[in-house]
């Protein structure tokens, strides 16, 4: 049986109170320990599943649950996390926990050592290219930075992916990109977000394998994990219109015709098509 000191020292509510996050405030507008919904209502829902965690059952769930707790403050920096209390909480096995534990510990955001436990660890120390991190961000008290460091990001890399994409030869990647444009062209019109949503990550991604560069194909989960983001600033990818299908046809045109330049540029003209995007786009530094 669980004492309350265990209890409070571990930030871990009572019994049959697992998995409600009022993302919209911060941790620091929250007092107390943070609150988790009934056990059952937990282990059979959750809300938003990360592609690292979909799929994996109890164990993928409890990754999920625990990951967003600790990026959205409710766990702080040094806390100790006790597999026991853990266990009983979500009512789970001592290894469905252990397991856990070491995905968290691999993605940086908890530490496991002899006579000290488990604890979480600082942001710094996190790893924030981690498809499910970034996904939690967005969907926590960080989500505005969150967004704009992605946009940033992807100013970065994507532009200079379409650069090195072009002319490479591909004929049967630039066809699937091609297919690409005129699936999202139709579920447009369809109005299916769902399925231009599907057709607009694979096309970049596929642009990036195009690329040629195996450091910039590892980055490529960075730009799936963005493109899943919804709200925040918004890029042409953000919202399904004819102008965003005009900029991917363009990006296709100019790869198949080797035009760096060319495919660079709109690339740019895509990632900053609405206005409110202007502020996280790099602006022109002074000579």
């Amino acid at each position: 049986m669980m004492t309350a000191a265990r209890s409070a020292d571990s930030g871990l509510a009572g019994p049959g109170e697992l998995d409600r996050y009022p993302y919209g405030e911060s941790a620091a507008d929250r007092v107390g320990a943070p609150v988790w919904d009934s056990p059952d209502q937990d282990l059979g829902r959750v809300s938003r599943r990360a592609a690292g965690s979909r799929g994996r059952g109890l164990h993928g769930q409890l990754v999920q649950q625990l990951g967003q707790m600790i990026v959205s403050g409710d766990l702080g920096a040094d806390r100790p996390l006790v597999p026991e209390e853990i266990g009983q909480r979500f009512e789970v096995s001592r290894t469905v926990v252990r397991e856990s534990l070491r995905v968290l510990e691999a993605k940086g955001l908890v530490s496991a050592r002899p006579n000290v436990g488990t604890r979480v660890r600082p942001v710094s120390d996190w790893n924030l290219l981690d498809p499910d991190i970034i996904e939690w961000r967005a969907f926590g008290p960080q989500r505005d930075d969150q967004r704009r460091e992605l946009s940033e990001l992807r100013w970065t890399i994507e532009p200079l992916a379409a650069r090195l994409a072009a002319g490479h030869g591909r004929e049967d990647v630039q066809q699937r990109l091609v297919d690409m444009v005129e699936i999202m062209g139709h579920a447009l019109g369809q109005g299916d977000s769902i399925t231009f949503s599907r057709a607009d990550a694979e096309f970049h991604s596929l642009l990036i394998q195009l690329a040629g560069n195996r450091m910039l194909e590892h980055l490529s989960g960075i730009v799936s994990a963005a493109l899943q983001v919804s709200g925040g600033p918004v890029t042409g990818c953000d919202r399904p219109n004819e102008t965003s299908v005009g900029h991917h046809g363009r990006i296709a045109d100019a790869l198949a015709a080797g035009d760096r330049s060319g495919a660079e540029a709109a690339m740019r003209q895509l990632l900053i098509v609405h206005p409110e995007v202007e502020r996280v786009v790099p602006a022109p530094r002074e000579h």
